[in-house]
């Protein structure tokens, strides 16, 4: 390969990158408030991973689980064991068993449902 077509070939990507760095930059630029999901996520408005989010806003679900399940209040039982499985049939999770004896509500590990053993005097 020759000089010239090396520096005819630098000149094109030197060119072809004058033009895409404005743009980034132009992009970055927007001040758009970031909002925060369910796992803290939240970035400044001038990183570039913000560029995605010109076009369209960020869709963020406002209704998370962890909120939804503490809403319901933890259900009173009279035995020591209790087994939750989340629902009835294939909408549900393995059945797990939890044990009620220390004092508190005590949660299930897969859908957070919360138990807790009724006083029996």
């Amino acid at each position: 390969m020759s000089y010239s077509v090396r520096c005819v070939q630098s000149k094109i990507l030197f060119n072809s990158y004058k033009f895409v760095t404005p743009c980034i930059s132009r992009c970055v630029s927007n001040k758009v408030e970031d909002i925060c999901t369910h796992t803290g996520q939240k970035w400044d408005s001038n990183d570039y991973r913000m560029v995605r989010f010109t076009n369209a806003p960020k869709q963020v679900n406002q209704n998370w689980a962890i909120n939804l399940i503490a809403e319901i209040p933890p259900k009173e039982v009279t035995g020591r064991i209790v087994w939750c499985d989340g629902g009835s049939g294939p909408e549900g999770h393995p059945r797990v068993y939890i044990n009620l004896d220390k004092p508190g509500d005590h949660s299930c590990g897969y859908c957070g449902l919360r138990f807790v053993k009724k006083d029996s005097h």
